[in-house]
């Protein structure tokens, strides 16, 4: 049962230099995701004079994420797993594939990445605002919670199939790119509702930034919820306990 693998960790999980090492990979690439994701966002609304979405606008922002994913992923991928979302390491941590400190660490270097990254943005852009996740007219809180929970179980579910299962054999080489993909496809389908993040980091940065709370809660609860689902199907259906491998960089997991 996965639930038998769930640990707290020992103090090293959250200072030892490899776990340094592995929090400031989860800094680097988060904060290279967010500037790529939200300034595609950003250089959308100069060019548009702040107008609103389009389809070809929601194809670019669906573009510019998974690329940055699919290479944010693939940079951190050997020294701290990739995780680049709350999320993800949520799952990981339900899942028993990682430790609720080394995922504490996690969380707070992903916070800090989206931070960097949105208020890079604001100076390099000369203080045009980072706009936080809404939701669009004519969509619930419950809509958005429910469209976060399924986009982001098949993100978590995609990163448990390709990257963390021990059965994953060759497929392993191209989870970068199946994770970048699944979040495109996602923001293909739920952008236009609620922007489809899937990704708490995502959200807190360009919230924090320009200080919009507005519904934030959903952009926390749906995918956390997604991801811990996700996390705990997987290991009980397909992995169930059979001496599956930890995450890259969880050596203390």
């Amino acid at each position: 049962m996965p639930i038998r693998n769930i640990a707290v960790g020992r103090p090293e999980d959250a200072y030892h230099p490899d776990a340094l090492k592995a929090g400031l990979a989860e800094f680097i690439s988060t904060l290279i995701f967010v500037f790529a994701g939200e300034g595609s966002g950003m250089a959308f609304n100069k060019l548009t004079d702040d107008g609103a979405t389009t389809p070809a606008g929601l194809v670019a922002a669906a573009l510019a994420h998974a690329f940055g994913l699919f290479v944010a992923v693939s940079v951190a991928a050997n020294i701290s797993g990739g995780h680049v979302n709350p999320a993800v390491t949520f799952g990981a941590f339900v899942g028993g594939n990682i430790s609720l400190l080394r995922g504490i660490l996690y969380w707070i270097a992903q916070l800090l990445g989206s931070t960097v990254a949105c208020l890079l943005l604001k100076f390099v852009t000369n203080g045009q605002t980072t706009s936080a996740f809404a939701l669009s007219s004519g969509v619930g809180v419950w809509n958005a919670f429910v469209f976060e929970i399924v986009m982001t179980f098949g993100l978590v579910y995609t990163v448990y199939a390709t990257a963390v299962d021990p059965k994953r054999g060759s497929v392993g080489t191209i989870a970068p790119i199946a994770i970048g993909f699944i979040v495109g496809a996602n923001i293909l389908a739920g952008g236009a509702f609620d922007g489809a993040s899937m990704n708490p980091a995502v959200s807190f940065g360009p919230a924090l930034v320009s200080w919009s709370w507005e519904n934030h809660w959903v952009y926390w609860a749906g995918p956390l919820v997604g991801g811990g689902l996700a996390g705990l199907v997987y290991e009980f259906f397909f992995i169930n306990n059979s001496g599956h491998e930890p995450l890259p960089g969880g050596e203390y997991a």
